[in-house]
């Protein structure tokens, strides 16, 4: 057959069975029964063969229009193609910038939960470690969630039905929307919100309604306590068509941690039009000085309607290892277990067992410095605190986070003193970013992502950047930035 593929002629367009004995071969090249010259010289034939087929099936292309019989993408698709994660990675890819954009650690995770994984993958006792798990979740790892998260929600927390463990939190809003909102279901989205729930919302049919929290001043320093929701907006926001409000505490990208009033604000227009809060709490551990985080499903009458989102990568500062989980009463986790089990089913195993290990060793060391839920905020708030301090002296005004590992920063008198070019059909948060990226090789993330359309004004003077970073590499981009504010005095700005 491979002999036969290799000599007959080719059509214009190549077969897919082609394509599959090319694999075959290309296979069974690497088994040391197949290294004779004559079988090596069949296989060049073929790919030489299907390279020149594909090649003059992309020139018939190119003259008579596109001939593809390929199915567009589907319609549900449309309008939310862009990311500002695959822009943004795809321009540090290019001009290798110094990266305080996206969030994720640069310094190695905690020991106890990389020796546990290793230790994992490499058990030779328990062999089944290394395959399928239990769907909904591995058994260990629930039930360690179970006992944590007994205590932090007061109340006995059913590992085996109100838990549900997904590959990264990103799934589990993913199989919240897809679950629990039916097509013209209306969902409230504060902003300014991580990006991915206006798409998720629209994937499921639903319709986002934006409600922004707004600063009180702008244009000098201040905290994220500042930037609080009007009443009146947001009671205005709810409907009989409203299913459910996102919040997300601390809040990415603006690191506010919403008060136990604003939490009780929202959660009585829940009840009053009958709505589910899906919080998502992925910083729930990352509160500095002075502040606490306070769980929605805590909140008298809030339990049963509160889906609680959580992320291992971000409480181990393991964000490649996608694992998170979904807490909520077994009614409302009916749907999302539906969703998971018919697109992921099931999470890699190692890494469960893992955080699992992980969990109980910091349950156990709970109130005690050496806990990383202490460690960790404790590190973070020293390098808030330096980077409070560069923003400032060079005239980028700082939000000061309550939470989070996140910082926005005021640069609209700077922007207004840079020609930043690019497309002006762009924001200029966007305009700015890039310039900064390619000029001074120092990249951030453009807030008004993080906005609708209507808002995104909002978000146009900020820029984001990312703390939870080497203290070296804080300092350099504090040198980026001093050298920025020395030019721009000196009118020399490139």
């Amino acid at each position: 057959m491979v002999f036969h593929l290799a000599r007959c002629s080719s059509t214009a367009i190549v077969s897919r069975k082609n394509q599959q004995t090319l694999v075959a071969v290309r296979a069974a090249l690497s088994s040391s029964l197949c290294h004779s010259k004559l079988f090596q010289g069949y296989h060049n034939q073929l790919e030489t063969k299907l390279t020149q087929t594909r090649n003059r099936s992309l020139h018939t292309s190119n003259k008579m229009g596109d001939t593809s019989v390929m199915a567009p993408a589907a319609l549900k698709t449309k309008g939310i193609e862009k990311s500002v994660w695959v822009e943004f990675n795809q321009l540090a890819l290019e001009v290798k910038p110094l990266n305080l954009g996206q969030g994720f650690p640069d310094f190695a995770a905690p020991e106890n939960v990389r020796r546990a994984l290793s230790r994992v993958c490499n058990d030779n006792e328990n062999v089944l470690l290394n395959q399928y798990t239990r769907g909904f979740g591995h058994p260990r790892l629930v039930t360690a969630l179970g006992k944590l998260y007994s205590a932090e929600m007061e109340r006995v927390i059913d590992p085996m039905q109100e838990i549900l463990v997904t590959a990264g939190a990103y799934e589990s809003l993913f199989v919240a929307m897809m679950g629990l909102v039916n097509p013209g279901d209306e969902v409230i989205i504060i902003e300014p919100f991580f990006d991915c729930y206006d798409p998720q919302v629209r994937l499921a049919g639903g319709l986002p309604v934006f409600v922004p929290l707004r600063p009180s001043r702008v244009g000098t320093v201040t905290t994220s306590a500042e930037w609080k929701l009007d009443p009146a907006e947001l009671a205005a926001a709810f409907s009989n068509k409203t299913k459910a409000i996102i919040v997300n505490t601390p809040n990415n990208p603006l690191g506010k941690v919403f008060s136990r009033a604003e939490l009780e604000m929202i959660a009585e227009l829940c009840k009053k039009h009958d709505t589910i809060a899906i919080m998502d709490e992925v910083y729930e551990w990352m509160t500095y000085s002075g502040e606490t985080h306070v769980r929605m499903a805590t909140l008298p009458g809030m339990w049963e309607r509160t889906i609680t989102i959580g992320s291992a990568g971000k409480t181990f500062s393991v964000t490649g290892w996608k694992l998170g989980w979904t807490i909520g009463p077994a009614q409302l986790l009916a749907g999302p277990k539906v969703i998971h089990q018919h697109s992921v089913y099931t999470c890699t195993t190692p890494i469960q067992e893992a955080v699992a290990l992980g969990f109980e060793e910091e349950t156990a060391r709970r109130g005690t410095p050496e806990c990383y839920f202490q460690a960790l905020p404790a590190q973070l708030e020293v390098k808030r605190d330096r980077v409070v301090s560069i923003l400032t002296e060079v005239g980028m005004y700082p939000i000061v986070p309550q939470g989070g590992y996140f910082i926005l920063a005021y640069v609209r008198d700077i922007m207004n003193k840079i020609d930043v070019g690019g497309d002006p059909n762009e924001s200029r948060d966007f305009r700015f970013v890039k310039w900064l990226s390619r000029n001074r090789k120092l990249q951030g993330i453009p807030p008004s992502a993080f906005y609708s359309q209507e808002h995104k004004n909002i978000g146009e003077d900020y820029i984001r950047l990312c703390f939870i970073k080497e203290d070296v590499n804080l300092e350099k981009a504090g040198e980026i930035l001093k050298q920025l504010k020395l030019d721009i005095d000196a009118g020399n700005v490139k």
